[in-house]
Parts: structure tokens; C-alpha cells; sequence
């Protein structure tokens, strides 16, 4: 049973090409399928998060993360009547727009674009789902429900209007904004509270893997994160009720410890918010003005202190930022060999490459190809294109993105 604030699929207001409805899988299923089934979530194997994925086999990857994120989101929406399908949907869709080398490679990319329009992932995202995937006869992209497309689109909250984030000021990405022109997003709102949902899962994700990563590293140790809120108390914790532990038992017994305490929080939070507003509709959840899925501010607080923790040990490490460099030079170099000789892209996109008639569109062209790309395959046509390899590989030859399969 849903809760009344829930996102119904008999109430969804449907796909932009129309489809007959399944009658097995409701709308979200069937979103939820196709972007599992989609090139680009395949491509996330081989995307990292703050490692390159040549360092190592064990650091979570873009699409390890994005099913820990949807784990998490079905875990979260469930407790609350929520529509547990369209929250996973979100949650499995959020990445799709990384470039290779995550954040790094999105800022690289960014200031690339910045005459072109600009270049966000979330955007991105809604690019590859409405545009860049072309496997159906019918239409391009994947011809999502306008409320996975939502969710897509604002689950970090409003894009436009009084309630933005400051990060949204200025002109919306172009990506995002024709997508919006297509198809009227909403951006001015909040999104669904399961939107809301997916979105503290990837905070709660994060938060704990980058931990995990960041020990099996070797950048910090648990002594250091004794030092800290949450994660101090956790493994106090352990040490009390298992003293001896092996160490990464030790380790895994106490980061999971961090981990359900983010959940439990998030899910005390929304339930008392969600008794106090009375919501009888999702319209009413988008139309609040304020998230109703968040952390309480005691938790927030003490992750704040983590995630500078790990700023500074972890994201700006002199050893990350050596190779943060090297990336951004990769990114850098590709994009303007596309720009200078676009008869460098591969065949099967020749025909975008015919159709930009102007700078604009050949950018936003090598921007969807680059983007697109896995960390293994940008270091590999960096070495092909621009010599030399400023980045050493451990595996064998990968595709480019759109690969015919």
C-alpha cells in the first residue's frame, strides 16, 4: 500500500512518445528496466568515483556506487510508503551523465563547454535518456515517464525559481533546458519525495563508501577516523563488543555501524516531517518549498565534519591530485583534438557530426562522446590520438561509447 504523497503509477502523466501499458511491470518498472538494460548504465563499470579505474579493482566504480545508492533508496522509500520502483528508477539513473574520472573529468568538461552552454551530469543525464540512446524504432532515448524524468532532472531540488540552489544561478545548461522545452519539467519545485529519497541515498552512499575507499587506500587510517563524529563512536562501539577483532572486520563492523545510523536518521527525519505536514498528494510534496527527505541537523552537522575530513584527506591528497591532473589533461586533449579534426570521432557518429552546422553543435557533439567515455577508453585514445601515455592501463582494449553490441 502506497502512502497518499507517493507517486501512483495508474496516476503517472506518462511518456512523451505514447506506449501501450504493460501487463506485467508498472511505469517505473519498466523505466527502471531500461535504464539497467541501457548502454550508458553499462558504461558505469568502468566510470570511477574519486579513483581512476586503473588504480585498483576494489574501489567502487559508478556502477557500484549507483547500486548501493538504489539499495539504499529502496530501503528508505519502503519504510515510508513510497513508490519503492520510481525511487530505485532515480537512483539507478542519477550517474548516467559522468564523464570518465568523475567529478574531476565533469570540471574538466565543464569549462570546455562553458562557451557551448555549459555542461552539468545531471543534464547529461537527461541527454543520454531523452536523446543519446537509440535502440527502440519507435523514438530516441529511453521514452521515460515524466516522473522518472523529473526525478532525474531535480532531485537535488528546485533548478529555477526562488527555492534554487545557488549553484543553478545563471542560464540553465542546455541540455537540461531542452529537454524542459520538449516537455515542461516542473523545474521550479521540488520533486517527488521518492526524487528526495534517491537523493540522501547517494549522500548516505558516499559518505560510506569514500570511507571504505579512502582506508583500503591507505590515505588515512581507523585511528584517524577515531578522531571524528559518528564514525569515532562506531568503532568505540565495536572495540567494546568485539575487543581483539581482526582489523577488517573491525573496519566493516564499524562502517556499517556509520552507515545504518545515516538510514535511521533520514528515516526518523521524514517520518516526523511527513506527520507534522499531513501531505495528501505528491503535489503537495513538490509544492512544500522545502525538502521533506533530509538529515537532522545534529547528523548533518557531524558529516559535514567527515566530508572535510575527506576533503582534505582523500580528494585533495597530493597522490589523487597528481593523477587529478593528468585526467583533466586527458579530458582536455580529446575534446580539442574532436574540436580541430572531427573526422577523429568514430564512424557510427558521423552522422551528428554532418548534422552541426556550427561550432556549437560540433561541441556539444564531442561533448556527448566524451562524456560518454570509460575512464580505460579516454586514457587509451589519448595515447592513440595525442601520444605517449600519461596514464598506464592494467586491462585489455575497451569500447567507445554507443558501441554497437
Amino acid at each position: 500500500m502506497l502512502a497518499p504523497f507517493a507517486c501512483q503509477p495508474d496516476a503517472s502523466r506518462g511518456r512523451l512518445h505514447e506506449e501501450r501499458m504493460s501487463s506485467f511491470r508498472s511505469p517505473y518498472q519498466r523505466d527502471r528496466d531500461r535504464i539497467i538494460h541501457s548502454s550508458a548504465f553499462r558504461r558505469l563499470k568502468h566510470k570511477t568515483q574519486v579513483f581512476v579505474e586503473h588504480e585498483g579493482d576494489y574501489y567502487r566504480t559508478r556502477l557500484t556506487h549507483s547500486i548501493e545508492v538504489a539499495q539504499v533508496a529502496r530501503t528508505i522509500s519502503g519504510v515510508l510508503g513510497l513508490n519503492t520502483d520510481l525511487a530505485e528508477c532515480i537512483a539507478l539513473a542519477h550517474d548516467l551523465g559522468h564523464t570518465p574520472f568523475g567529478h574531476t573529468g565533469e570540471d574538466a568538461l565543464a569549462v570546455l563547454m562553458q562557451p557551448y552552454g555549459g555542461f552539468d551530469h545531471n543534464a547529461q543525464a537527461l541527454r543520454i535518456v531523452t536523446r543519446l540512446e537509440r535502440h527502440y524504432a519507435d523514438f530516441d532515448g529511453l521514452n521515460l515517464t515524466w516522473e522518472s524524468l523529473e526525478g532525474i532532472a531535480k532531485h537535488n531540488g528546485p533548478v529555477t525559481g526562488e527555492n534554487a540552489d545557488a549553484k543553478h544561478a545563471g542560464p540553465l545548461p542546455y541540455a537540461l533546458a531542452e529537454v524542459n522545452a520538449q516537455w515542461d519539467l516542473a523545474l521550479h519545485t521540488h520533486a517527488s519525495a521518492e526524487a528526495q529519497v534517491a537523493a540522501i541515498a547517494d549522500d548516505v552512499a558516499y559518505s560510506h563508501h569514500d570511507l571504505h575507499d579512502g582506508l583500503r587506500s591507505g590515505l588515512f587510517d581507523e585511528a584517524d577516523l577515531m578522531e571524528l563524529p559518528v564514525t569515532g563512536p562506531a568503532f568505540a562501539e565495536v572495540d567494546a563488543l568485539y575487543p581483539g577483532l581482526d582489523p577488517m572486520r573491525r573496519r566493516h563492523e564499524a562502517l556499517r555501524r556509520v552507515f545504518g545510523r545515516m538510514v535511521e536518521d533520514v528515516i526518523a527525519v521524514a517520518q516526523g516531517r511527513l506527520e507534522a505536514a499531513q501531505p495528501q498528494s505528491v503535489d503537495d510534496i513538490r509544492m512544500m518549498g522545502t525538502t521533506i527527505i533530509r538529515f537532522s541537523k545534529p547528523l548533518y552537522q557531524e558529516l559535514k565534519a567527515i566530508r572535510s575530513f575527506l576533503f582534505h584527506r582523500m580528494y585533495r591528497a597530493p597522490s589523487v591530485m597528481e593523477v587529478r591532473a593528468k585526467v583533466t589533461q586527458v579530458v582536455q586533449d580529446l575534446f580539442s583534438a574532436f574540436m580541430a579534426d572531427p573526422a577523429l570521432l568514430p564512424e557510427e557518429w558521423e552522422h551528428a557530426v554532418q548534422a552541426s552546422t556550427d561550432q556549437t553543435e560540433l561541441a556539444r557533439t564531442v561533448a556527448d562522446y566524451v562524456a560518454g567515455m570509460t575512464d580505460r577508453f579516454a586514457i587509451q585514445e589519448h595515447a592513440r590520438l595525442c601520444g605517449g601515455a600519461l596514464i598506464q592501463t592494467h586491462t585489455g582494449p575497451d569500447f567507445g561509447p554507443n558501441f554497437p553490441t
